[in-house]
């Protein structure tokens, strides 16, 4: 199965976890781009496992490019980039297949497609992000050109929290500086605080979620559109497409419900000769258009659900109740490796609707 979305750059990500690969499909990408290799090696790295903190499965996520690039340059027929999978473990799934693992997709896809043994979560598995950062990179290294910059950070776990973004003055640099980090936090301290919770529910058999909060800068003021080609949506379908992704809020989100219009409103002014706002509750979109200032936005992720403690289940083969105890390799927390995956997810929406703008003009 391939499953799709975007209008002007359409990607593709089939696949599955423990399958021999995985991989996307780009239509649309534009032509002549010299794709920076490097680039798109480190960004893989952020997004992979290692360390105490994560899945001892060991995946190098080497991306080979079968087709839409000549010399390195991308050459305007469609991209197809795999990633072969070389630590899977089919095997140690094959118990799921009766017994649903609480919090997973196991019983909503046996429902659907029926008794197939889609191995370590198949398509639901996090494992498919990595052919959505291969997209993310892709459209981050063409973004540049217009100067448009996307950056992310863990904004809390477990309750923890991070320094958040200013959202009226977060700069290139700061944005640059974190995805530096092996744990991507602006406040250290507060991300030493983030890994004694994720080690805690590790010695437990438990897992902890998170929330990340992600600035693109540059995004020119006009793009999306009113009602169902509003930009926040077309963001917030790519963004849900990250497996544990289950709210995303736009500049003050919630709390805006808290609020009286005076306090929420974004008071304009003129700066250098552009229309700037004094604060930026409304997180850079208007009415669905982008409006010129940062767009910023938040992603909460569940906790892992594949855990090693107890937990109540069925078997769906004897329709009888019966206890579970997920073993194999799973992180702990995902959190900190979604950070390059909301990225991807923004840049990958972000250059959908500015291409489609690029076109018109």
């Amino acid at each position: 199965m391939t499953f799709s979305i975007g209008e002007q750059i359409r990607i593709g990500i089939f696949g599955e976890s423990h399958a021999p690969k995985i991989g996307v499909i780009i239509n649309g990408f534009p032509k002549g781009v010299a794709v920076d290799f490097d680039e798109l090696r480190a960004f893989m790295r952020r997004r992979a496992p290692g360390g105490r903190l994560s899945t001892p499965r060991q995946e190098k996520d080497e991306v080979v490019f079968e087709s839409g690039l000549t010399d390195g340059v991308t050459n305007g027929e469609p991209i197809t980039a795999v990633i072969y999978n070389t630590d899977a473990r089919p095997g140690a799934y094959a118990s799921l297949l009766d017994t649903p693992r609480p919090g997973h997709a196991d019983y909503t896809a046996r429902v659907k497609y029926g008794a197939v043994n889609m191995t370590g979560g198949g398509p639901f598995s996090g494992r498919m992000t990595a052919p959505l950062c291969i997209a993310g990179n892709l459209c981050l290294q063409w973004l540049r050109g217009f100067g448009v910059t996307v950056g992310a950070h863990i904004a809390a776990i477990h309750g923890v929290k991070d320094a958040p973004f200013d959202p009226v003055s977060v700069s290139v640099e700061q944005l640059n500086a974190v995805k530096q980090k092996a744990f991507p936090v602006l406040d250290d301290a507060a991300g030493e605080a983030m890994q004694a919770q994720i080690l805690r529910a590790k010695a437990a058999g438990n897992s902890v979620g998170g929330v990340v909060e992600c600035a693109a800068l540059g995004v020119p003021a006009g793009l999306g559109g009113p009602l169902f080609e509003g930009l926040e949506g077309k963001i917030a379908a790519v963004v849900f497409g990250i497996p544990a992704v289950k709210g995303v809020e736009f500049g003050s989100g919630f709390a805006c419900a808290e609020l009286t219009g005076l306090e929420n409103n974004d008071p304009f002014r003129f700066e250098g000769g552009a229309v700037r706002t004094g604060t930026n509750r409304c997180g850079g979109i208007l009415g669905g258009i982008s409006d010129g200032m940062p767009l910023v936005f938040r992603a909460a992720f569940k906790p892992t659900p594949s855990i090693a403690a107890e937990q109540d289940t069925v078997n769906l083969t004897t329709k009888e109740n019966v206890k579970i105890c997920v073993g194999g390799r799973h992180d702990p927390c995902i959190v900190h490796r979604a950070v390059p995956c909301v990225e991807a997810a923004a840049a990958v929406a972000i250059a959908d609707i500015l291409k489609g703008s690029v076109t018109n003009e």
